[in-house]
């Protein structure tokens, strides 16, 4: 169960620093101006959170067959579960993560200017 958790967690350090946005499932495959309505370092930070949760819950997976107890197994599976459903309800609700009009236009400007 360590094996997998050590990758988790590197995914999760670089997507804590606001880099990674490329390995994002969905995030990837879109065109460069649908790209640029979304907030990549904000998505990252979310999505690091994310990763750690799960890296906990792998831990914790872990640490049930070590000790011998049904109570880590049982919390473990619950996180590893149930926050992958809250991240996708959390991120396709409420255009948390989308830039505004004003962000957008901000943007725009910078690029056309070279700056």
């Amino acid at each position: 169960m360590l094996v997998i958790t050590v990758p988790f967690l590197i995914f999760a350090i670089v997507l804590s620093k606001g880099k990674g946005v490329f390995l994002l499932a969905g995030y990837n495959t879109m065109s460069e101006s649908e790209k640029e309505k979304y907030k990549e370092e904000e998505l990252c930070k979310f999505m690091s959170k994310i990763m750690y949760g799960i890296c906990l819950g792998l831990l914790l997976i872990a640490l049930s067959e070590q000790f011998k107890t049904q109570v880590l197994l049982i919390i473990g599976l619950i996180i590893v579960i149930g926050l992958p459903f809250f991240s996708i309800v959390y991120v396709n609700t409420g255009n948390r993560f989308k830039k505004t009009h004003n962000e957008q236009n901000d943007r725009s400007q910078t690029n056309s200017t070279g700056l």
